[in-house]
């Protein structure tokens, strides 16, 4: 007798591989100076939270990743380091943009949505609260 798969099996399985998929873009994030690693570590934890409590956990104790990810998770802090790197990236990236001469709605576009990403950023904690 056959099983057949559910659609939380194959939502389990689209979380993983959208996981794995994250930490390689955050590996690739890692080599390359204009393009972020945290936040694809932080993406690829909430679909390994929804799908592989194994390899949550392994990003949770990663040796050089582990802990951002902790206060992260658990407080919602983006440390100041990232903040910086973050700003600077993105300023780094829109100025290639506009260099590239794409149309000015394109420029706009991208400079709201990041604006509203800084601000975000800007929003949270730098460091874990005391108890």
């Amino acid at each position: 007798m056959k099983v057949k798969p559910t659609l939380a099996t194959y939502k389990n399985v689209c979380y993983q591989l959208l996981g794995l998929l994250l930490v390689a873009l955050g590996i690739i994030g890692a080599v390359l100076p204009v393009m972020p690693t945290t936040i694809f570590f932080i993406l690829a934890l909430a679909c390994f939270t929804r799908s592989s409590p194994k390899l949550a956990a392994w990003l949770l104790n990663h040796p050089r990743y582990g802990a951002t990810l902790q206060h992260w998770q658990t407080h919602k802090v983006v440390p100041t380091k990232a903040k910086w790197c973050a700003g600077i990236g993105m300023l780094l990236g829109l100025t290639i943009l506009i260099l590239s001469s794409p149309p000015w709605w394109v420029v706009m576009f991208v400079a709201i949505i990041e604006i509203i990403v800084m601000i975000y950023l800007l929003s949270r904690p730098s460091t874990v609260p005391k108890v």
